[in-house]
């Protein structure tokens, strides 16, 4: 058999070895804010337990539902797996009082459980990680100035949107969607992941427990911030696609805050396994 005869053979099992593996996953990251945090108990129009709330939240699911997944995962620790498994059997048997539950407004039922019951979905699959930390501790450093005042920005633009809401001229509906427009989470994603690089030589300012110290370089003070931040993403990404092996899912869907967004939607894009759905396509119908 000559070279070239072998580097054919080669060619097409590795094609049909590929081929055979079956086609790409579907994922699509479906972007909220922590609805329970948004309430203020001075400002009615954030308490999504009303029912001007519960509707909007109705027409933002229905917009997302024909997409279909048959795998939806949370923002919510896998050791919480059993718990949220007990609650997602009540709500879908109607035993469920949101209005009781201490965390009840939160966006893993509110839209998560919502989804999964109109789907017929058994399982709410809990997928996030620990770790992460608060942009605040970088406060100091080479270019610091551009950090606070892209930051600064960002926070405005939140602000903004927030108090419309706050005021009844934005709709819960119309601020959702807003969270899942790539100009919303590509600045977030900017402030988080790549501004920080610019800001050198500083310190952290009074960081958590889940900032490792003894390991910080602080010439390279913004990379390591946004290092703690990749950290827990890749974590999540890894939580996200055992869970997608194990369910062999073909439609996967993660709700998740939109600060993850960006970093997410740029590491599965590497992974040829999977096939990003943009809920904008879906939102804006």
């Amino acid at each position: 058999m000559t070279l070239n005869h072998i580097l054919v053979t080669v060619l097409t099992i590795t094609l049909f070895a590929g081929s055979a593996q079956g086609q790409k996953t579907d994922i699509m990251l479906l972007g909220s804010d922590h609805l329970a945090q948004l309430y203020k108990s001075d400002k009615p129009r954030t308490d999504v337990l009303l029912p001007e709330q519960q509707r909007a939240i109705s027409t933002f699911t229905n917009l997302v539902l024909p997409y279909k997944p048959d795998l939806i995962m949370v923002e919510v620790l896998p050791e919480k797996q059993t718990q949220i498994d007990s609650l997602y059997a009540l709500y879908v048997s109607d035993k469920l009082k949101l209005d009781q539950l201490e965390d009840g407004r939160s966006e893993v039922y509110q839209i998560a459980f919502r989804l999964g019951k109109q789907l017929g979905l058994t399982k709410i699959h809990c997928v996030n990680a620990p770790g992460g930390t608060s942009q605040s501790i970088l406060d100091n450093g080479d270019n610091i100035n551009l950090y606070r005042e892209e930051g600064a920005a960002l926070r405005a633009m939140v602000v903004d949107k927030v108090k419309a809401v706050q005021d009844g001229k934005l709709s819960l509906t119309n601020y959702l969607t807003f969270i899942n427009q790539p100009e919303t989470y590509n600045r977030v994603y900017r402030l988080r992941y790549i501004t920080p690089a610019r800001v050198r030589n500083g310190t952290f300012k009074n960081p958590d427990a889940m900032i490792d110290t003894a390991f910080i370089n602080p010439t390279y003070i913004g990379a390591e911030l946004i290092s703690v931040f990749k950290n827990r993403d890749y974590k999540i990404y890894s939580n996200l696609v055992t869970t997608q092996l194990k369910t062999k899912a073909k439609r996967a869907l993660l709700l998740i805050g939109a600060a993850h967004l960006g970093s997410l939607r740029s590491i599965l894009r590497d992974d040829t396994d999977y096939n990003l759905v943009d809920p904008v396509n879906y939102l804006r119908k």
